[in-house]
């Protein structure tokens, strides 16, 4: 999908001219007399790899109601609201005037996405433009020359996290087509090959009561509502120090980390009657870090004593033990007796679709602002750290950007909170989130 950008900015900065450039011909009259351009106009357009859906504005100005510089300004403003992302350009050798502050003023209540960039910067005499914009509040301006088309590189770098991963029809379809490819991994004897073997019907793998019966990854085709899967066996993970100068249990580890590392999902399978021990939080730990959907699958139920409750007394550890994954499907069952397989297959799917979810830039920022006013961002040595937008940079796993000033100084209970509402508002429940941080030069450092 293009990105929609709407040019915006006070009257003879240039709008036009970079929305020619970047349509890659002349559509919108050109001149220097300002306000030219009265309607918005709207086209297609590429910079670099992104496609983009441009729409240029005319120049922001007051007005008395009814005439008409307020009815141009009406169709800006639409614009604004049409927009994923917003270029706020200004003329780089004219400084910053107070018709920038009152457009600096209305993208701020727009709420959109916003690049600065000071346009006319093939003369000398721009320096002080530049410095100027910082005070506007968007952080470092992209210096650019429509005319000439310098600067083009970085606007096209500043777009980046908005557009979405290149992909035709046909990679889409070959995707939709690939298995899913599921490994079952856990500690050693808590029941894997014998959950494979109840989730195809039959005896695929070797079980037995010794731990260490799989010592390979073993792929294991199946089919399941329609849906093709590739599922790996994979041997017990043992604590490293156990498993030291053993070379056979050592290759075998190394083989379940492939598998791990090839999987789209991973089931965690954990003994019900010895839940979460050390062993299975580092398993955990690690299929989040490797960025895999996960469902958690509580086997041996059929051993636990007082069945009725534990089953939210487990859910309340593996959410207090494991916040990188809260919320993870947890599904009790008895790879013995057979109970509780049929919920595994939704499990999955459910992560799947997690882990491949994109969210729009647009519902991301309405997300933000509302996470914002109910528990803001503290303030580090007594000055507030602003976020003032996010986009999803890719999926599989959901990664998101934070845009913003000292968000390095954020603590991790607040990026907590972030990712903990984004699952909430998303249903990004099986899937680990990644944020990654973009700090704008604060203008009032030095």
């Amino acid at each position: 999908m293009p990105i929609t950008l709407a040019i915006v900015g006070r009257p003879n900065v240039g709008k036009s001219t970079l929305f020619n450039r970047l349509a890659g011909r002349k559509l919108a009259i050109v001149h220097d007399e300002p306000g030219v351009t009265r309607d918005r106009r709207v086209t297609d357009g590429q910079i670099g790899n992104i496609a983009l859906t441009l729409i240029d504005t005319a120049g922001l100005e007051d007005g008395d109601p009814g005439v008409l510089t307020a009815r141009m300004r009406e169709q800006t403003l639409i614009a604004v609201e049409d927009a994923d992302v917003c270029v706020f350009l200004i003329d780089a050798r004219a400084g910053v005037t107070a018709g920038d502050e009152i457009v600096a003023q209305l993208l701020r209540r727009a709420g959109k996405p916003v690049i600065l960039a000071a346009n006319k910067c093939e003369g000398r005499a721009v320096h002080l433009g530049i410095s100027e914009a910082y005070r506007l509040g968007f952080g470092e301006p992209i210096a650019l020359s429509a005319e000439h088309g310098t600067g083009l590189s970085e606007l096209e770098d500043a777009l980046m996290p908005f557009a979405e991963e290149p992909a035709d029809d046909e990679s889409e379809a070959a995707e939709e087509n690939k298995p899913l490819r599921l490994a079952i991994v856990g500690r050693p004897n808590v029941g894997k090959s014998s959950l494979l073997n109840q989730i195809v019907g039959e005896e695929r793998v070797l079980t037995g009561p010794d731990a260490g019966t799989t010592r390979d990854a073993i792929a294991v085709e199946w089919e399941a509502d329609g849906r093709a899967i590739l599922l790996h066996d994979t041997a017990g993970l043992r604590k490293r120090a156990r498993a030291a100068g053993h070379e056979l249990e050592q290759l075998s580890i190394a083989s379940t980390l492939d598998a791990v590392k090839f999987a789209d999902c991973v089931v965690v399978v954990i003994d019900a009657t010895m839940p979460f021990e050390q062993q299975d939080l580092k398993i955990a730990d690690l299929i989040a870090r490797e960025g895999r959907a996960i469902v958690f699958a509580a086997n041996k139920w059929d051993l636990v004593e007082n069945p009725s409750g534990a089953i939210s007394a487990l859910r309340e550890k593996l959410d207090r033990l494991l916040p990188q994954v809260a919320g993870a499907s947890l599904v009790a069952l008895s790879a013995r007796t057979g109970e509780g397989i049929e919920r595994i297959l939704p499990a999955v799917l459910s992560a799947d679709r997690a882990w491949n979810t994109r969210v729009p830039t647009a519902a991301l920022n309405r997300f933000l602002s509302d996470a914002l006013a109910r528990h803001p961002p503290p303030a580090i040595h007594g000055r507030r750290v602003r976020i003032r937008y996010m986009t999803q940079a890719k999926s599989r796993p959901p990664t998101f950007a934070l845009f913003g000033t000292q968000l390095s100084a954020l603590p991790e209970s607040y990026l907590r909170y972030v990712q903990n509402e984004l699952r909430k508002a998303f249903d990004f429940f099986g899937t680990p989130i990644r944020l990654h941080l973009r700090n704008s030069k604060n203008p009032y450092t030095d």
